[in-house]
């Protein structure tokens, strides 16, 4: 069985829900693959994908097989696939910089406790141990806000000779200094921060898209969203957040026929209701004006398991990545980047993001 090799830097809800849906869909083997957007790329099917690396810096975790760690504390969402196998592969400790926020102490439920007793290692120890461990892609699940700690294992990526895709929105691949780096290593990179197969975001998108098809002029919007996963006790505090509202709300004003004023455009996270758990509740309201200038409005609610809603679209771009890695390409993919992340280096509306990536995985 061919494979790719990945590095993971945060064994929270998101890598659990990847590190799951990996091996259901390897046992599934040749069914019909029912949530996948792809069944295969390339060659890759999701069961081709081995975790050989993985980082985090709560003590509930490390030291643990990758494979007990990702159903530990505080980590709470929906489990599909029990049955791990121990895997052998051990998380490390890593380095905390800005990846915990202060607040994070004061709460009993999802509270991160830092493994004392463990040392944070430095960048040349990162550095080699992303070599040793024969990872090929390394994947950034680091919490909303983890400026400094994503640029600095985004550097160690580039140094180690990996891929990355940068899952959270600090903005990487679409910055130009590192969309240049990255392209002078020839090492493809994809991001910044992911989309869901079917979340508040890629909804918000689509209907604002529609609006703009059908000559309906868009005046007002807001998207609310609550959840009860550590993402987001986070983002309670606010001055974390600057990238994540950008990230979001130019993912919705880029489809737009004309840009709302900032004041006529909500686009954010919004409230930690500690019961909801990994379960995200979206409501999403639309104003605008039809025909004759005639008034209209829509409301909508969705409710998704958070996690597992972007896990699906990480394994398609593991496996982008790792095309890219087979074709000898590196720099921003903009293809996969558009169809798979919020803020792109290039935004494209989603049926051109879709067709990108079609053309992108047929080498065409």
């Amino acid at each position: 069985m061919e494979r790719i090799k990945i590095a993971v830097i945060g064994i929270g809800n998101c890598a659990s829900s990847l590190i799951q849906g990996i091996h259901y869909y390897r046992e599934m083997g040749s069914q019909d693959g029912t949530g996948l957007m792809h069944k295969t790329i390339g060659n890759y099917g999701p069961g081709d994908i081995k975790v050989v690396l993985a980082y985090d810096v709560d003590e509930r975790k490390v030291g643990l097989d990758v494979h007990d760690a990702v159903f530990a504390l505080p980590n709470c969402t929906i489990t599909f696939f029990p049955d791990l196998p121990q895997d052998g592969v051990k998380v490390r400790m890593g380095r905390i910089m800005d990846g915990i926020a202060e607040h994070m102490t004061e709460y009993a439920a999802n509270r991160t406790f830092v493994a004392a007793d463990a040392p944070e290692p430095s960048e040349a120890e990162v550095i080699e141990a992303l070599k040793s461990s024969g990872a090929e892609i390394l994947l950034n699940y680091l919490p909303v806000g983890s400026e400094e700690a994503t640029r600095f294992y985004a550097g160690c990526a580039l140094e180690a000779g990996l891929a990355f895709i940068n899952n959270i929105p600090v903005f990487i691949a679409s910055d130009p200094e590192w969309a240049r780096r990255f392209k002078e290593k020839n090492l493809p990179i994809i991001g910044d921060d992911i989309k869901a197969q079917l979340g508040a975001t890629i909804t918000h998108r689509m209907l604002t898209d529609l609006f703009r098809k059908r000559g309906v002029k868009l005046e007002r919007t807001y998207q609310l969203n609550t959840g009860g996963n550590t993402d987001f006790l986070n983002m309670l505090n606010r001055s974390r957040l600057s990238s994540k509202k950008v990230s979001k709300t130019e993912a919705v004003q880029s489809v737009m026929a004309d840009r709302l004023d900032d004041e006529n455009i909500h686009v954010g996270p919004s409230d930690y209701v500690p019961w909801q758990k990994d379960n995200k509740v979206c409501f999403i309201r639309m104003e605008g004006k039809l025909f004759g200038d005639v008034s209209m409005n829509l409301e909508l609610r969705l409710s998704v398991e958070d996690s597992p809603n972007s896990a699906g679209v990480a394994i398609d771009a593991i496996r982008c990545a790792k095309l890219a890695l087979d074709r000898g390409q590196g720099g921003v993919l903009d293809a996969p980047s558009a169809y798979f992340c919020k803020h792109p280096a290039v935004q494209f509306n989603d049926d051109e993001a879709f067709q990108l990536v079609e053309e992108f995985i047929t080498a065409n």
